[in-house]
């Protein structure tokens, strides 16, 4: 027996993720929402992935495809998601809990929103005075381009179609992109929707890969508006923001 809720489907991509991804899917679990849909989109992995997602039995909606990036792994995600609701979590980050009932409440107090996406909270990995390593909080929670930090609805990929799977890394950067040139009705609430943890791994990513993805997807962003697609210039910090709440 469900609440009448929008149903969620959460579309989880991982590469040989088995150090995080029980974190990852637990963090969801948290929300505490239903009804809920997990997807879990094997990109290739060849550590104990798959081997997790099925221990958790028909909780998980297990999928497999060869290597072809996370972008090409959350299309195949949205090919079987059946939620009205879509949303997206790296196997290395986390969900603060709460996160999906303060973003449904906005799409329940403002039907005309597709997109709710929150602050980002950065964590890094550093060596604890125990001599173990663990994560902690790096700056303050900041605004950005991440699938992790939303909610979509349905809507808004029939509007923009799938993810583009030429980008093999910060395919989010030409999402929302698309996001701005179609008019997407969207809202970023001042809270914590996503917390990132930095490790060796994607930082070396950052640095080496996100320059140029963010120059050719915004050379893709461009082209589509010389060829008369509507378009609303503007950065993420630019779309309408929500004022605090008070407590």
């Amino acid at each position: 027996m469900t609440s009448g809720r929008p149903s969620i489907s959460v579309i989880l991509p991982v590469f040989n993720g088995e150090v995080f991804l029980v974190d990852a899917l637990e963090s969801v679990f948290r929300q505490g929402y239903d009804p809920l849909e997990i997807i879990v989109v094997d990109d290739g992995s060849t550590d104990r992935t798959a081997e997790i997602v099925r221990g958790y039995g028909d909780r998980v909606h297990y999928c497999h495809q060869n290597n072809a990036g996370p972008a090409a792994a959350r299309n195949v995600g949205l090919g079987v998601a059946s939620g009205e609701v879509v949303a997206f979590i790296d196997a290395d980050d986390l969900w603060p809990e709460g996160k999906l009932a303060l973003q449904m409440a906005r799409f329940e107090e403002n039907p005309s929103l597709e997109v709710v996406v929150g602050r980002i909270q950065y964590f890094v990995l550093t060596q604890a005075p125990t001599g173990h390593a663990e994560f902690v909080p790096f700056q303050a929670p900041t605004l950005g381009a991440n699938l992790g930090a939303g909610v979509y609805k349905k809507s808004v990929f029939q509007k923009l179609g799938n993810f583009d799977a030429e980008f093999r890394f910060c395919e989010d950067i030409d999402f929302f992109l698309r996001i701005r040139e179609k008019r997407v009705a969207m809202l970023v609430v001042d809270a914590v929707t996503l917390f990132y943890r930095l490790h060796d791994a994607n930082m070396s990513r950052e640095r080496t890969k996100r320059n140029e993805v963010f120059l050719r997807a915004l050379k893709h962003s461009l082209d589509r508006r010389r060829e008369g697609s509507q378009s609303q210039p503007g950065s993420l910090s630019a779309l309408t923001r929500e004022l605090p709440r008070k407590p």
